[in-house]
């Protein structure tokens, strides 16, 4: 998979959640954007925020999931002493449920396989050929 070819996944993936379908429609994503933080909006003020705390080791990962939080005006956080694979989020339930949480889970899939191909190309042809695990051996 190319850059560009990951690019377009990751467009494709948030305009599924967005309710975007055609290409036409990828160009109002903006719109659709605001669509979702109007519903955010509705529902926070008819149902509380919670606190939930996220655990994520991989910088990939927490950096993909903070980028989507501020993308839907969400401000992910950390208290002091916290590690930083701590991720704290202040949000309803039903948008973390129905539309935060599968749309990460969604990009975050295409780009580990985006990284996990490249690594593995560039250890191929750069490193060296056989990259594959370690054997096991009795002990």
């Amino acid at each position: 998979m190319t850059e560009q070819q990951l690019r377009e996944k990751l467009r494709k993936i948030s305009a599924l959640f967005e309710g975007a379908t055609t290409a036409g429609e990828r160009d109002a994503a903006a719109a659709a954007i605001a669509r979702i933080r109007k519903a955010l909006g509705t529902t926070a003020k008819t149902e509380a925020s919670v606190e939930v705390q996220f655990t994520m080791p991989d910088r990939w990962q927490r950096r993909l999931f903070t980028a989507l939080c501020r993308r839907y005006g969400l401000e992910p956080y950390r208290y002091k002493r916290q590690r930083h694979t701590t991720v704290m989020l202040r949000v309803p339930r039903t948008f973390l449920d129905r539309t935060l949480w599968p749309e990460y889970a969604a990009l975050r899939q295409a780009l580990d396989a985006y990284l996990n191909e490249a690594t593995e190309r560039i250890i191929r042809e750069e490193v060296f050929g056989d990259d594959e695990e370690a054997r096991e051996r009795a002990g």
